[in-house]
């Protein structure tokens, strides 16, 4: 569904993505970690024709740049920005709304119904406004207006960022669900919980993939793993403990 090839980002003099080649297919969860200035939202960036790039970036045949970024989002590629960028002056509900603007007339886009269903904790709280929610109530409020996209590729920057453990937990709960019938890029510096949700990963540093696998061959190299995240699996192997 996604295809990238020799990608190339920079910001004037700054290279931030060097040559990265990697591809989402249907039913497939990727993930893309690494540490801070790693180049993984870079990558996410271009993918959805959010910054110019070199090389090339093709959805379903298509090559993003030339799309533009509504006619990418309108044709199904759904990007879900690090920081949740909700509205906070509408209400949950209307946030949810706005994401069936991108739905182009699609019908295999996530009613609002599915969505409380995946998030309970919005259930309860349709009227309240973006404002008055928690961190963790703006990121299920993020994901649901992707979904109500109709996403037929869901790009996910960072979902557990400054979220509680429990939190996190129930975020990446829906998560499994929403991969069981939506493709999904996932950008994530929680390798515990990543590995878990993913098929196939890439490392990057340096805005360059230095390690790639599938889920399991990336956890039985976790030594290697460690030596490009530092301290970051350290954590993330604390937080899956406490939540254990």
């Amino acid at each position: 569904m996604l295809e990238i090839e020799d990608l190339v980002v920079s910001y004037g003099a700054v290279e931030a993505v060097r040559g990265v080649s990697l591809s989402v297919g249907a039913g497939e969860v990727v993930g893309l970690l690494g540490p801070n200035g790693a180049g993984k939202t870079s990558t996410l960036r271009a993918a959805s024709g959010l910054v110019s790039y070199g090389g090339s970036v093709r959805f379903e045949g298509k090559e993003v740049s030339r799309l533009g970024v509504e006619k990418a989002a309108k044709a199904g590629l759904i990007h879900v920005p690090e920081g949740r960028h909700i509205f906070p002056t509408l209400t949950v509900h209307e946030n949810l709304q706005v994401g069936a603007t991108a739905r182009a007339g699609r019908a295999d886009g996530y009613s609002f119904e599915e969505v409380y269903a995946l998030f309970p904790a919005l259930a309860g709280m349709r009227d309240r406004g973006g404002w008055a929610l928690s961190g963790g109530e703006q990121q299920m409020v993020a994901v649901g207006r992707a979904l109500v996209a109709a996403p037929r590729l869901l790009m996910l920057d960072e979902p557990s960022l400054g979220l509680a453990p429990i939190v996190v937990k129930a975020v990446f709960r829906a998560l499994r669900k929403i991969a069981e019938r939506t493709p999904v890029l996932l950008v994530e510096q929680n390798t515990v919980m990543a590995l878990k949700l993913c098929h196939r990963a890439a490392v990057l540093s340096g805005g360059r993939v230095v390690l790639s696998g599938t889920a399991a061959e990336l956890s039985d190299r976790s030594a290697i793993l460690d030596s490009y995240l530092g301290q970051e699996r350290v954590h993330d192997a604390e937080a899956e403990h406490l939540k254990a």
